[in-house]
């Protein structure tokens, strides 16, 4: 028997302590048997065991059969996120970065439902990769399912919309909620699948049929689980805020109010919490204002107004709506810099040179008026398109922004220089009726005006960044990790089928790959260089650690300048006011890590659904062009066919391999490419082609195109 474990003092014992002494052991352990190794009292029993249950349940030990306790990597298990596939088979993605994902049979899922966070045993190694069974769901990913209400002969069910949640779910009868068949519904699911048993579930919302345009945020709002009500908390105390601030909240302010300030933003816009204003001396030296909605001045830390905007996270745009983080009363009123009326304001003043280098920085509460509310689409008239009568509407600011776009382009020019990535990706619009359904698809316009409210709230967050960072506060900072070395070798691959070289490097750097973008810019191949280079990136996150924004090439970044529709925003003007106020009371760094965990999954799941639905939109758009022909790019090859985007419409859609019917084509893995066996034609990523739109399926949201010449 092994000695016991001494430790120091009387203290609880810590769960990196627990995880140490298990890695010291050769076998899996008792409770009683942890207990007595570590010369742990019978009254610290219960401690002992709610550690264990919470190490077990973040995935850190497993418990098997008896009972005992080990270490997942000693016992060939891995713990992950499944990731389901329409045809039954999954995958498990493990937690730990670097390790080889592993393929699951859909008879060895274990009762697991994809998203689900798992425990798996690799059980064998194939050719492809490792494989494995699902030995214990750890977290289910979702509690509602969206989907098909439909009826069998003596039994209800619901099809999920969802394709990679590979079961239907049986709805027993008092449980439909008077659904009809083919209605489209949620259910939440009240037991969920064992090995020989469906899921169960009842229906809780019945949101209409397939073909109401009203239907698609509908559910994305349900199927993402988007708070879309507010608390009735958060909105009594919504209503007790101002309609404007008193003058005696001015106090120990700066008062900007003579300094012309406006606010640029989209046609659509409602929430405006960024305003600017520039001044120029003799010497050339431009002193620029970035003054934020002072939104932490009305909401108080822990209030209700505050638990519900952590609680989302972000606000969440569709082509229709916005769910917003706040209420209306905040959100469009009180914390909105709306022109010609007074707003509190967190500024951050920066000098540059002419060359557009900093030379000082102050940080301080405000008071501003905005003196107009501006486009992107009014900037670019009067500074690019010199638009006469633009202009003179804006005469009075002429001065300001003909000085933002020079200091713009210095900014931007230095950001370059030291190895920002600039992607030309433009967003995709969808263009709506006045019956909520898609008339278009644009590529968004991004202009002069973009950049210059781009570079300026860049310069703020890393103004902000470094100043918490030089005050040595546990802070919460916006990283962006350099791309795994498995992305940059297919990278590099992909490119070397195009005809362009990368060096290899043990590290890549940003300045590296600008050199890749310099070099594909204006060419055919442009746009799917780009789109592959952002998809071989790390996401960006929160952290409380500081490791530097890659994408950037910027050794401190946060996020600042929009604290009404992102909480990290909103966290980092209460820590940049605590600083300037000289307050005591912080936040340690692991409670910082875990909130900047949270928002960093709100952030995705608010993108993932902001993506879905513009798909869901563009397919609904092709279902009435069937037949219609179109010129586009190949943006994509795999081995069922390519993928083509088209030229006029943001749209993209599959040619499948069996609509090739001139030869018979294999798939080149290694050069990413079809080739002809009998004709040695080829289909290449940038190659040309016309194609007509053969079939669009909107339940499965695939639109299929023929070929027409390329």
């Amino acid at each position: 028997m092994k000695r016991k474990k001494e430790r120091q003092g009387n203290r609880p014992l810590s769960a990196d302590e627990l995880l140490r002494f298990m890695a010291e052991e050769e076998r899996p352990l008792l409770w009683r048997e942890i207990l007595r190794r570590l010369g742990l009292a019978r009254e610290e029993g219960i401690g002992l065991r709610r550690l264990l249950r919470q190490l077990t349940e973040e995935g850190k030990l497993v418990r098997i059969r008896g009972n005992r306790y080990g270490l997942p990597t000693k016992m060939n298990l891995v713990v992950g996120k499944l990731r389901c596939h329409p045809d039954g088979f999954a995958f498990v993605i493990p937690e730990k970065e670097g390790e080889d994902h592993i393929f699951i049979s859909p008879r060895k899922l274990g009762g697991a439902l994809h998203g689900d966070r798992v425990v798996a045993r690799v059980e064998s190694m194939r050719r492809k990769g490792k494989e494995g069974r699902v030995i214990r769901v750890l977290e289910r990913s979702f509690k509602k399912v969206v989907g098909r209400f439909a009826r069998g002969k003596h039994y209800a069910y619901l099809v999920p919309e969802d394709e990679r949640i590979l079961q239907e779910i049986f709805i027993p009868e008092g449980e439909t909620k008077r659904a009809k068949a083919g209605q489209i519904v949620v259910a939440e699911i009240v037991r969920y699948p064992e090995a020989t048993e469906r899921p169960e579930g009842r229906i809780t919302h019945i949101l209409g049929y397939p073909d109401d345009p009203e239907i698609e945020p509908q559910i994305i709002i349900h199927k993402y689980d988007l708070p879309h009500r507010f608390s009735s908390a958060a909105l009594a105390q919504a209503r007790t805020l101002p309609s404007i601030p008193s003058p005696e909240q001015y106090h120990d302010r700066v008062d900007l109010r003579q300094i012309p300030t406006f606010t640029i933003d989209g046609e659509k816009a409602r929430d405006f919490d960024d305003a600017v204003a520039i001044e120029e001396d003799e010497k050339g030296e431009r002193l620029l204002y970035v003054s934020i909605s002072d939104v932490s001045h009305y909401v108080e830390e822990g209030s209700p107004l505050d638990q519900e905007a952590f609680f989302r996270g972000t606000s969440v745009y569709f082509p229709d709506r916005a769910i917003p983080m706040f209420p209306p009363e905040l959100s469009n009123e009180l914390g909105c810099l709306q022109p010609g009326v007074d707003r509190l304001t967190l500024t951050v003043e920066m000098r540059f040179d002419e060359e557009g280098e900093p030379k000082g920085v102050r940080f301080y509460p405000s008071v501003i008026r905005s003196a107009k509310r501006l486009t992107y689409t009014a900037v670019r008239k009067a500074l690019v398109d010199g638009d006469e009568a633009t202009q003179r509407e804006l005469r009075p600011l002429m001065p300001s922004l003909e000085a933002m776009a020079r200091l713009a382009e210095a900014l931007r020019a230095r950001r370059l220089a030291r190895g920002a990535l600039d992607f030309d990706l433009p967003e995709p619009e969808v263009i709506l009726n006045l019956q909520g359904e898609a008339e278009d698809v644009v590529r968004a316009e991004r202009n002069l005006a973009h950049q210059i409210i781009e570079e300026f709230m860049i310069a703020a967050n890393e103004a902000v960044a470094r100043f918490l960072e030089e005050a040595g506060i546990p802070s919460i900072y916006r990283i962006h990790e350099p791309p795994s070395e498995e992305s940059m070798k297919e990278f590099r691959r992909f490119l070397s089928c195009l005809g362009y070289r990368m060096r290899k490097t043990e590290t890549p750097s940003p300045k590296g790959l600008q050199k890749v973008l310099e070099a594909v810019r204006g060419k055919k191949e442009e746009k799917v260089v780009n789109k592959l280079l952002l998809r071989s990136m790390k996401w960006a996150k929160y952290a409380a650690e500081n490791i530097g924004h890659f994408g950037l090439a910027s050794q401190a970044y946060t996020h600042f300048t929009s604290p009404i529709r992102r909480y990290p925003d909103l966290m980092v003007h209460r820590l940049v006011k605590r600083v300037l106020s000289k307050r005591g009371g912080r936040l340690s760094p692991e409670e910082l890590a875990q909130k900047a965990d949270h928002l960093s999954n709100r952030e995705r799941v608010a993108m993932e659904a902001e993506r879905e639905i513009l798909d869901r939109y563009r397919v609904r758009l092709m279902k009435d062009r069937i037949r219609e022909v179109y010129d586009g790019v190949i943006s994509g090859v795999t081995a069922f066919g390519f993928f083509v985007e088209l030229d006029d419409i943001y749209v993209e859609g599959l040619v499948p391999m069996t609509s090739l019917h001139d030869d018979y084509y294999r798939y080149d893995e290694k050069r990413y490419v079809l080739i002809g066996e009998r004709t040695g034609k080829t289909f290449r990523i940038g190659d040309p082609v016309r194609v007509r739109v053969e079939r669009v399926d909107v339940e499965r949201r695939r639109i299929d195109f023929g070929l027409i010449t390329g």
